[in-house]
This record gives C-alpha cells, structure tokens and sequence, in this order.
C-alpha cells in the first residue's frame, strides 16, 4: 500500500479502494492499523455498501445497541449534528469498551462535511505508555479496569480490561483507556484512587504533542485500531451540517488464534 507517515500516528493511504479487500490488502491494512493506528483514505466515492464491505474484509461487523442506525444497513450508525440544538458531547474515548471483546477497528466515512470544524482527534496510546515514568509503568503493569456503558438509554454492561494491552499484531504496548466516566473501579485500587489514576492517564495520553487532529475533507474514509488509539470528535466551532456514517469490526485473524 502507498501511504504516508502522519505525526504523532496515522498514516494516509492513496492506493486502495474502499470496498471488498483481498487477503494481500487486509494483510497490509491490518499491520498499518497496527503500527500506525490510523488510516485516512481520501477521496473514496463510494457508499454504504462499499463501506460496510469494506469492514468485513477485515471481520464480523459490529454494532453498539442503542445507537442510531443508518436506514438501511442495520450494521452501520449514523453521527450527526442535523436537527439538534445544542453540540453533541464527546470525550476521548474507545468505542464499546464494556463488553469482553470489543471492536478492534472503527470507520467513519464523511457524508456531510461542515464548512468548518468537526475534527476528529486520535491519541497515540504506544506513546502514551512509552513515555510514562518508571514508577508510573510499574503501577499500571498489572492493573485491570472495569469499564461500563453510559450515556445510552436502557442499555447496561461492564467487562475488565487490562490497563496495559500488548498488542496481538505488533506485540508493542499501549496503555489501553476510555473516557474516564466509563472507568469505574482500576483493581488494586480504592475508588479515589482509581478516578484520580485514570484521569492522570488520559491526561497524559491526550496531550497536544500526542494527539492527530483529522480536518475531513468530502469522501474521506477514516480507520483505526481501537487496540492502540483513543478518539473522540471536537464538536466546537462547527459551521454546517457534519453527517458520519460509522461502522466498527473485530479482527477476524487475531480472534482466530
């Protein structure tokens, strides 16, 4: 794949079409994903059914209950700022994190770009370990987090997940987070402790100088590993309509394991 190095993480890819991917490009998608975190694919005219294609060659699609889904194709949802009054909130954060395996990949693909506005931010979550301090690795080492569900109506789930993640592609470690108010109990931990933990730590992994900040131009496609990056959407500022349609997938290959 032709692709560009993005810094703190990401890279651009200009030679694949969103779609059906053979095994030779989900093979090298897959370890882009992994080194990189990121992929931004511009100029992809295509729709829902390429897009969702798209995430199978990579494994089975995901959906989170509760979300809104795209008329249509029940697999995917759709993000939008249409109709509403006030911005839609968003924290740095990993999608679905409350059930025991969650997605490895999510996708936004651009329908409605506003005028200005609407970035997505993605953390670089290797960095955001290998540039904690010593004493700071050896706490986190072992520690499990509980993660559960919240701002979705009638919808419940918690699930463990290790503080550090080693990842099952590149074997390299990342520190693996969501957004604080989903981190309810850190092992080890009393309840203080374990809020004021995770808000040091996605703190520091959310650090200007680690952080990529996408500008999405129309037909833009975004995919990323939610194994070693966090994310979330900067709603201030936006001027016109900003329309996502999203879709999310396991990893075929490393659940096959």
């Amino acid at each position: 794949m032709n692709s560009e190095v993005l810094h703190p993480l990401g890279v651009r890819v200009t030679d694949v079409a969103v779609g059906p991917l053979g095994p030779s490009d989900v093979d090298a998608l897959r370890h882009l994903l992994a080194e990189h975190g990121a992929a931004v694919l511009p100029g992809q005219h295509v729709g829902n059914d390429e897009f969702a294609a798209f995430l199978e060659s990579l494994g089975d699609l995901m959906f989170t209950e509760g979300e809104t889904p795209v008329e249509g194709y029940p697999d995917l949802n759709v993000i939008t700022n249409v109709g509403r009054t006030t911005p839609p909130k968003s924290t740095f954060h990993v999608d679905t994190t409350y059930i025991p395996v969650p997605p490895a990949y999510t996708a936004l693909r651009a329908v409605e770009v506003p005028r200005d506005g609407g970035q997505t931010l993605f953390s670089n979550q290797y960095r955001a370990y290998d540039t904690l301090t010593a004493e700071d690795k050896k706490l986190v080492e072992h520690a499990t987090v509980t993660h559960t569900v919240t701002g979705l109506d009638g919808i419940e789930g918690s699930a463990e997940h290790p503080l550090v993640l080693e990842h099952p592609v590149t074997g390299r470690t990342a520190l693996y987070l969501t957004a604080p108010a989903r981190c309810t109990a850190v092992s080890g931990s009393t309840a203080d402790e374990a809020s004021h933990l995770i808000r040091r730590l996605v703190d520091h992994s959310t650090r200007e100088d680690n952080v990529l900040r996408h500008s999405w131009s129309p037909d833009d496609v975004v995919i990323w590993d939610n194994r070693c990056v966090m994310h979330k959407a900067d709603h201030t500022g936006v001027v016109g309509n900003r329309v996502m349609h999203r879709g999310m997938a396991g990893d075929r290959l490393a659940r096959a394991r």
